[in-house]
């Protein structure tokens, strides 16, 4: 009988209906329920004399998860609202995630433009009075560098060895011993590390007085653990394939360590020390205690005090006036965007050197 009603209307030329369909909501269902959570939440928050914008945010992001789940559940049924609440939760974890980020840069940025020019970056706090505008982070800016960098020319060549040693040759309790210190390393405060370097250089050694490179001496310590983790992570990353295909060609151990499994590594293993620079840029705890700062221009880092970014910043903070909070936040400023730079250049550097496809 069935088969005679759909041979009918398909004879009639109307196309026949499905018995089985599903229902589904529209794609701008979220939009819809996003807003309707947003108008509760600030009826509830205005009602409630909650002051707080963040408060009003978490009410709207509880609410939009609830409806969500409960709209769908209802249209599209309970897997399909599963899913949908799910996918709200990655969103929602990601805007809170994001959320902070914006307002410090946000607010770094409104407050510290004010002084950033010319000036600024091309001066140091030398016979300047720190109750009045003027000055600049000149000198701060060079202490970062030198500091920095001598920090980087010790801990990256070393991290990366024992990285190598790691992966390529590390075996029984030589091996597990150096993984475990390092994965200790990785979570010493910064403020140990200043200490350590404070009883080894000035304690033991005798050496005096405070200088730039004893600031890079913590600093390489506390970059070390990353760059040993980090290039041991990429490291492991390369196919034991093409380790295999050149000790078969008859290439020695280390001949294809450097001509094989580095290069091929070679565009995680820069990102991983530039975020490791990254990471020691902005400490400032080794550099109060081994440094001690300057308000001249110091370029030598073997001898004399001298500033950095991260300890102008709290210098000028300590001083208590609203000059002085300027420059800290126009130093804050320039710190993030050196840090910017940083991570900018190891994504270009990354994928300049990852490997291209049909080589």
């Amino acid at each position: 009988m069935s088969d005679t009603v759909i041979d009918a209307t398909a004879a009639a030329g109307k196309p026949a209906t499905p018995r089985l369909a599903s229902r589904h909501l529209p794609r701008w269902s979220p939009l819809a329920i996003a807003a309707g959570a947003i108008a509760i939440a600030v009826a509830i928050g205005a009602g409630a004399g909650l002051t707080s914008h963040i408060q009003w945010g978490l009410i709207a992001l509880a609410l939009f998860v609830a409806g969500s789940y409960a709209i769908t559940a209802r249209v599209e049924g309970r897997r399909q609202a599963k899913d949908r609440v799910a996918t709200s939760l990655v969103w929602s974890s990601f805007i809170l995630a994001v959320v902070p980020l914006y307002s410090l840069v946000e607010t770094t940025i409104s407050k510290g433009v004010g002084v950033l020019d010319g000036t600024f970056l091309t001066h140091s706090m030398n016979n300047v009075l720190t109750i009045q505008p003027g000055g600049g982070v000149y000198h701060a800016i060079i202490g970062t560098l030198e500091q920095v960098g001598i920090a980087t020319v010790i801990a990256a060549p070393l991290g990366m060895l024992t990285a190598i040693y790691l992966v390529e040759y590390g075996k029984g309790r030589l091996a597990k011993w150096v993984t475990f210190f390092v994965d200790v390393m990785t979570g010493i405060p910064s403020i140990v590390a200043g200490l350590f370097i404070l009883s080894v250089w000035f304690v033991a050694l005798g050496k005096a007085p405070a200088s730039g490179f004893a600031g890079s001496l913590a600093l390489a310590l506390l970059m070390m653990p990353v760059v040993v983790r980090s290039t041991e992570e990429m490291l492991k990353l390369v196919p034991n394939e093409l380790r295999e295909a050149s000790l078969a060609l008859g290439v020695p151990k280390w001949r294809t360590t450097v001509k094989v499994v580095l290069p091929t590594a070679v565009g995680g293993i820069t990102t991983g020390i530039m975020l490791a620079i990254a990471r020691i840029a902005g400490e400032s705890a080794p550099i109060a205690l081994l440094v001690f700062g300057s308000a001249a221009i110091n370029t030598n880092p073997f001898k004399d005090p001298q500033s950095s970014l991260p300890y102008y910043i709290f210098e000028q903070y300590n001083n208590g006036n609203q000059p002085s909070y300027d420059r800290a936040w126009g130093a804050a400023l320039v710190l993030i965007a050196f840090v910017m730079i940083l991570n900018l250049v190891a994504r270009v550097i990354s994928r300049w050197k990852a490997p291209k496809a049909g080589r």
